[in-house]
């Protein structure tokens, strides 16, 4: 069914980037074509936690440049990203490579996005920041949202479970990113308090490979 919802929603998705093309900026068909876009990116993201969750996802683990693949998903963040959350890039240079499945990192990169997202809701800071430590590329993403007790970090990884209301959020998004990074050898950690926003740090260890051919790099 998800690879049946995937062929559906990439219609709407071409079809909405044709709209976008051709209407003038600002303008309401502009802007409601703009929501089409935005709600078939998530209809794709939650397909994709689907296929994940249900290990039906092939898998195809290259070796990525972090950055790289950070910056091929720049466009796609900052369409994500409201106009009242200040989305900001601190890549450090030399990372290295990482062995991960490119489309499951883009999948693990866009859940953490759209969660921070959605923990500001009055708009703030969102980071995505990336460095070297101990052997490993670290990937942060960090907000300046309402932060969590310590109860809800207790559970955030568990499949299904969600602070969010009925209908917003389906509790898929953080225990597929948790899987994944698992998977490639990982490990992801969650540090936040109430009222001082949240960060999600992942860390895979660090090759010092070239990434395996051309295709690996996002264009």
């Amino acid at each position: 069914i998800a690879h049946d919802f995937n062929n559906i929603i990439a219609v709407i998705l071409a079809n909405s980037e044709f709209l976008l093309e051709a209407l003038p900026e600002g303008e309401q068909p502009y802007l409601d074509a703009l929501a089409v876009r935005d709600a078939s990116m998530r209809a794709v993201m939650l397909t994709r936690q689907l296929l994940a969750f249900s290990r039906r996802q092939a898998l195809e683990p290259s070796l990525i440049d972090m950055n790289a693949a950070i910056e091929g998903l720049e466009r796609i963040l900052r369409t994500v990203v409201r106009e009242d959350i200040d989305l900001r890039f601190e890549l450090a240079k030399e990372l290295g490579t990482v062995r991960i499945d490119l489309g499951q990192l883009e999948q693990v990169i866009l859940n953490l996005v759209i969660n921070a997202c959605d923990a500001m809701p009055a708009g703030g800071e969102l980071t995505v920041e990336t460095h070297t430590d101990d052997g490993q590329v670290v990937l942060r993403v960090s907000d300046t949202g309402h932060g969590m007790d310590e109860a809800t970090k207790q559970r955030i990884f568990e499949p299904f479970f969600t602070t969010k209301e009925k209908g917003r959020g389906t509790g898929l998004g953080l225990s597929t990113c948790y899987g994944i990074v698992e998977q490639s050898g990982g490990s992801i950690a969650v540090s936040s308090e109430l009222g001082a926003g949240t960060t999600f740090a992942i860390r895979l260890p660090r090759l010092d490979e070239m990434p395996s051919s051309a295709s690996d790099i996002p264009q």
